[in-house]
């Protein structure tokens, strides 16, 4: 495997084309041998392909993207700010809310202002240094989402099938622990990811077919040996979706074997009105991340489209999923805006 820093020892044999494509204008670079040759370059930038839609429509598609970002930055800034100023809402499920918010409003941050700025760039590049910052904090924020969502469900299960236990063993220290842990295993696979992914060399292409820097569109374009970042997407994979998934499944049997326990109505229909705004995020984000990293490279179109869902879709849903159905939040949202609908009638009386 060559690391990139190496390629400016080589000198490169190159021949390089324009072509249009749709009203784009892609750098297409053709390597004069094969994968496993010395010939490399050193990369400076990419260019992010994007959707491979007719110019006309960039402006449709800046517009949607521009409304979604708009709606998740209203929806989770505001889901936070519910969550930190009414005392009602300072219990662990809500702790745990606040954070998804958090990790849904920063990594659709990471990805949707650079592809808006596209739809209107006629270079639509980005440098080496924003690709690699773009996938690390992407990978540290979806994996954190991950393992966020299995505390959830871990919390669900006791607040359900232990409920007489649950202020014991869901104390404020044992929730900043699985918060901190989110964290820190987001970090670890993200430098663990994009370290192994940037030691590869770039001599095929510069032209990334997908609107961020993701690491499966990076190892098409390389010409180095992949097999050694293969395992490595494999094994984070592995000990990430697998353990998180079982977690889940294995929560939510329990709660339904509990649910369907309870005599009343009322009582079950309370219960799984709770767990259900959880399962439906779970279920959009790990059905699309499934798709992305699981089925084989062979549909680019189909692993974009994909990728809006847990990039920008989820983070915009989450936040209306959980207000919607929550009876506290939409109590909390309403004192709120009860306290401004007040300030507000009194500014104009003194005016």
């Amino acid at each position: 495997m060559h690391c990139w820093w190496e390629c400016k020892l080589v000198q490169p044999l190159w021949k390089t084309s324009w072509h249009s494509n749709n009203g784009i204008q892609i750098e297409q670079v053709s390597a004069m041998s094969d994968r496993g040759t010395n010939n490399h370059s050193e990369v400076t930038d990419f260019i992010l392909v994007g959707f491979r839609v007719r110019s006309e429509l960039h402006i449709l598609l800046f517009l949607i993207f521009l409304l979604v970002y708009a709606m998740i930055l209203l929806g989770n800034v505001g889901m936070m700010t519910i969550i930190m100023t009414d005392p009602r809402l300072n219990t662990p499920m809500y702790f745990f809310l606040g954070n998804l918010s958090f990790i849904d409003l920063f990594y659709s941050s990471v990805i949707a202002p650079k592809a808006m700025i596209n739809f209107w760039s006629e270079s639509k590049s980005i440098s080496f240094a924003g690709c690699v910052t773009q996938l690390f904090l992407f990978a540290l924020f979806i994996v954190a989402e991950g393992f966020l969502l299995a505390a959830m469900a871990y919390d669900r299960f006791i607040a359900i099938c232990n409920p007489l236990l649950y202020s014991v063993q869901m104390t404020a220290h044992l929730c900043t622990q699985l918060v901190a842990g989110s964290y820190i295993c987001g970090c670890f696979s993200s430098i663990l990811l994009t370290s192994v992914t940037f030691t590869l060399s770039f001599c095929a292409s510069r032209a990334i077919d997908h609107f961020y820097c993701d690491y499966r569109p990076l190892q098409r374009i390389s010409c180095s040996d992949i097999y050694f970042l293969k395992v490595v997407s494999f094994f984070l994979c592995s000990i990430i979706i697998l353990p998180t998934i079982i977690v889940i499944i294995v929560s939510y049997m329990y709660i339904v074997s509990t649910v369907l326990k309870i005599r009343s109505t009322e009582g079950r229909k309370k219960a799984f009105s709770t767990c259900s705004s959880h399962l439906g995020v779970v279920s959009v984000l790990y059905g699309a991340v499934i798709f992305m990293y699981f089925i084989p490279d062979r549909f680019p179109e189909l692993s974009k489209v994909a990728s809006l869902c847990y990039t920008l879709v989820t983070p915009m849903l989450n936040p209306l999923i959980y207000s919607l159905r929550n009876k506290d939040v939409k109590e909390a949202l309403r004192k709120i805006l009860g306290k401004k609908i007040l300030l507000f009638n009194s500014i104009l009386t003194v005016t």
